[in-house]
């Protein structure tokens, strides 16, 4: 009976790692299929590389989008790395034991505030200080900018570092720590030059899923970025990602316009996967170092 029990385990296993394998070859089937195709028709050139995204003329060029989301997540992690691993060290190293479960707490609860209301507080909070920023020194805008977005993704990818780079620097053997200390370095070095090092790989993982959630997040940057179907001009000038643009055009797109929305998101799977793949090469060099 207990052979039986664990054999049916076992294939309860597999079945869920075969359900998600599964779901994964789906998704890629399916955006592969009706992506590439759109982007044959309209030129992988003049696709990736056009700069003009009219729909009603045909022209479907998404440089735009994919700059926009490169900048508004670049910005958002300038904003919400630091923050998120100094955080890190002081909830792992510094934070008295009395505060620790509340700080722990809100960090925990900024994970589940839905992207909606990030979204809100940007439109009520963030805007109206960008828009009065912008008209005092005449450059003018109503505030939806790519730097308001880069605000709201800066703080909302914060519980995804904090979260994973905390555990990493946690599990560091305390050895090291203890070590350290005793061959005379102060508590700061031993932290910035023993501690964060040897969870290296700890803390590259909480920033590529920082940069995963802010590439991918799309209804807080619809009510912030301004929209704006056109190359960056500046931080301080509305914006369009290639998620919003999906969005904000698939209730309505048909024929070739739907077809180059899926080749958009096809981009931007694409962006995802090199972005793992960079950090796969990243952690294997440091584990061979």
């Amino acid at each position: 009976m207990k052979n039986w029990k664990e054999k049916g385990m076992q294939g309860v296993f597999l079945l869920a790692a075969c359900a998600s394998v599964l779901a994964v070859a789906l998704i890629c089937v399916f955006l592969f299929a009706n992506g590439v195709p759109a982007m044959s028709e309209i030129g992988f050139l003049d696709f990736l590389l056009g700069e003009e995204w009219r729909p009603s003329n045909n022209i479907y060029g998404i440089l735009p989008m994919i700059m926009g989301s490169i900048y508004v997540t670049a910005g958002a992690v300038v904003i919400g790395v630091p923050i998120g691993i100094f955080t890190s060290v002081f909830m792992a190293h510094y934070c008295p034991k009395k505060i620790y479960p509340f700080l722990k707490s809100a960090t925990e609860l900024l994970a589940g505030i839905p992207s909606v209301v990030y979204g809100f507080f940007g439109l009520v909070v963030i805007v109206p200080l960008i828009r009065t920023y912008t008209a005092k020194t005449g450059v003018g805008g109503n505030g939806q900018t790519m730097l308001t977005a880069s605000i709201i993704l800066g703080i909302m990818i914060l519980p995804t570092i904090i979260g994973v780079t905390e555990s990493a620097m946690r599990s560091v053997p305390d050895q090291y720590y203890e070590g350290s200390l005793a061959l005379g370095a102060t508590k700061e070095r031993t932290v910035f030059r023993i501690v964060i090092p040897a969870a290296k790989s700890g803390v590259i993982a909480g920033i590529v899923l920082g940069i995963g959630r802010a590439i991918g997040e799309t209804m807080a940057v619809i009510m912030v970025a301004g929209n704006q179907p056109r190359m960056p001009q500046g931080l301080l000038k509305g914006v369009r990602t290639m998620t919003t643009n999906i969005v904000m055009e698939m209730g309505y797109a048909a024929d070739l316009h739907r077809e180059a929305l899926i080749a958009t998101a096809v981009v931007l799977f694409v962006f995802i996967l090199i972005i793992n793949g960079c950090v796969s090469v990243l952690n294997r060099r440091s584990r061979n170092d």
